[in-house]
């Protein structure tokens, strides 16, 4: 009759201090995710975005990047200008909701179409008055609360 082999005590046991060929490989690769999927770190580089072309989920180009405006409370992007027409060009605003940052570009979640159709909206010394602001954010079915600042206004040109 032979003896089972006996398993190594726990104590010889390799444990999860010690270094292996693959440790430092996993640690960078969840660097890398948490860079990729942190809205914060994608955002800092927003000046990085003027002249990239805006596409739509169809790759679809909408037009070049003007100006980003940023929400007053929150710090973070929300909406995107791009000229528009041919004979007395306009700036058109899209929402930066679900952007996907490209090398070239940024890849909006609205559509050409849904674009091309927004409101006109004049800026007044590259302001928008809150009507204005209400007026982009139920055209693009986001939620919009005025802001709790003196003016009432929610976006700010940067």
């Amino acid at each position: 009759m032979t003896e089972a082999p006996t398993s190594p005590p726990a104590t010889d046991l390799p444990t999860k201090t010690e270094p292996d060929e693959e440790g430092p490989i996993q640690e960078q690769a969840s660097r890398v995710d948490e860079i990729e999927t942190n809205p914060i770190v994608a955002y800092s580089d927003f000046k990085e975005w003027h002249g990239k072309d805006l596409i739509d989920p169809a790759g679809e180009r909408i037009g070049r990047l003007e100006d980003v405006y940023f929400d007053v409370e929150t710090d973070q992007p929300q909406f995107a200008t791009v000229k528009q027409g041919l004979i007395g060009r306009h700036l058109t605003f899209v929402p930066l909701n679900e952007v996907t940052i490209g090398p070239d570009n940024l890849r909006v979640s609205a559509s050409k179409a849904q674009v091309k159709h927004a409101p006109t909206i004049e800026l007044t010394n590259d302001e928008l008055s809150q009507a204005d602001e209400s007026t982009l954010y139920h055209y693009y079915q986001l939620n919009y609360v005025p802001s709790g600042t003196p003016s009432g206004r929610r976006l700010a040109r940067r």
